[in-house]
């Protein structure tokens, strides 16, 4: 495969510049720049037409579109098994390939839990079947009740790359403690909400739980859990994930206790190389896109654990996303069926699909509302997550895997559920007009998505 003309932007190794990427078996085996950037590199652009050339390789003119490095997500849920009429690992991997994602690590909340081999092997394989690479979590606990570790010894034997009790929060100090202790240098990804402050969850104590007569879950409930978890990480020298950020007390919390890890490494610098960074911490495009006003507006389709806030707290999780605190976007991608969320706004669950509207999100919020570099966008959703999880993917380098991800990053276009790969269409964002769109993913040097 030949891809020429493309703008490549590869945060890994500084580059951004017009250039062509040579695939052979699946590999990378050259990228050579060919222009420098200019303020109409897109002039050239057309639609793009993957052909055969006079050599017989695969050819892609990518001038005038973004070249990447397949996109990875840290947060998904593919509800398989014991919940398919949601989703299942072979539609959820369409529905990530759609959204220019190449890696997806999924989340344990399923039937059975993922605290087993025998259900890790069950995802593991399943996931092989894929048009993408599927990795997959442990939970922490056994059958996610906070009381008992799980081996995390064989759970790594058998593909575990990570722990979480996603979904649900680690109440009990003394577990989180030695969870830490048995994960060692892999991440355990943390639900920051504190179940004893919450009367209704989904649903922002303030103007949202107003609106509907509730008291809701008040942002005490993240702060509370996440001041908590980051101390005990300090102290034990833990690989801690903060996910899904939404309050502004939250950002300054991971802000200042990055800091103080820094500080034991003799650095001052987020980005330095050289750290080896124990504070990690996630925000979802629905977090820096929407407020509690979409709740109001739009009901059940918006409501999420944790739940969206206030403008102050958006703002606070896009600044922390520009400084570096926040070094993950995450898309927590969880569906649900319609009959679920036509349920009333206390009883209907948690949760939206956010795989093939996350890129185009932070385009649209990120990079040309808050002016935040295209790089470092990319850099969130590429070499960082690859990173925290040890994967050798993310980068456009010589010898990677040909994991590509080719947009149009000022293509505007409608967000409509008939266009959803995934099973379910729980999207806040339908008929909603954004900018940016995949057009081209490749995964180990073949086309699984073309729009």
């Amino acid at each position: 495969m030949i891809i020429k003309n493309g703008r490549i932007i590869d945060p890994a190794n500084n580059i951004d510049f017009i250039g062509d990427i040579k695939v052979q078996d699946g590999i990378i085996t050259s990228v050579t720049k060919t222009g420098d950037m200019s303020d109409n590199w897109d002039r050239y652009k057309k639609p793009i037409d993957p052909t055969v050339d006079e050599y017989g390789e695969d050819f892609i003119d990518a001038a005038g579109y973004a070249v990447m490095p397949g996109f990875i997500d840290v947060h998904s849920h593919f509800r398989d098994p014991g919940f398919e009429y949601k989703e299942d690992i072979l539609t959820g991997a369409e529905a990530a390939a759609a959204g220019g994602y190449t890696t997806v690590v999924l989340m344990c909340n399923t039937k059975p839990v993922v605290d087993n081999p025998d259900t890790l092997d069950y995802v593991i394989n399943k996931g092989k079947e894929a048009l993408i690479k599927v990795e997959s979590c442990s939970s922490v606990t056994k059958g996610l009740k906070g009381e008992e570790l799980n081996d995390f010894d064989e759970m790594v034997r058998h593909g575990a790359v990570g722990f979480t009790d996603d979904g649900i929060p680690l109440m009990d100090e003394n577990i989180l403690r030695e969870a830490f202790k048995k994960a060692g240098k892999l991440p355990v990804s943390l639900h920051e909400e504190d179940k004893n402050l919450i009367k209704q969850n989904g649903i922002n104590h303030g103007k949202a739980s107003e609106h509907y007569e509730v008291f809701g879950s008040p942002r005490e409930a993240e702060i509370n859990l996440i001041k908590r978890d980051l101390q005990i990480a300090l102290e034990e020298g833990g690989m801690i994930d903060v996910q899904h950020i939404s309050s502004k007390e939250g950002v300054e919390l991971v802000r200042n206790a990055l800091k103080e890890d820094l500080k034991k490494q003799g650095v001052s610098d987020f980005e330095n190389p050289s750290v080896t960074r124990h504070i990690h911490a996630e925000a979802t495009p629905q977090h820096f896109s929407l407020t509690e006003d979409a709740l109001i507006e739009k009901g059940t389709l918006a409501k999420l654990n944790p739940p969206f806030r206030e403008e102050a707290d958006r703002q606070a999780i896009i600044e922390g996303l520009k400084d570096g605190t926040i070094d993950l976007i995450a898309t927590d991608h969880a569906p649900h069926s319609k009959e679920e969320k036509e349920k009333s706004i206390t009883e209907a669950p948690s949760g939206m699909i956010g795989l093939e509207t996350a890129f185009a999100l932070a385009i649209t919020h990120l990079v040309n509302e808050a002016g935040m570099s295209l790089s470092d966008v990319i850099k969130k959703i590429t070499i960082n997550p690859a990173k925290l999880y040890n994967f050798e993917r993310g980068s456009l380098s010589v010898g990677a895997p040909a994991d590509i991800t080719i947009a149009d990053i000022n293509e505007k276009w409608i967000v409509n559920e008939k266009d959803f790969k995934s099973k379910s269409s729980n999207s806040p964002f339908i008929k909603e007009e954004l900018t940016g769109r995949v057009k081209i993913t490749i995964c180990d040097g073949e086309i699984v998505y073309k729009n």
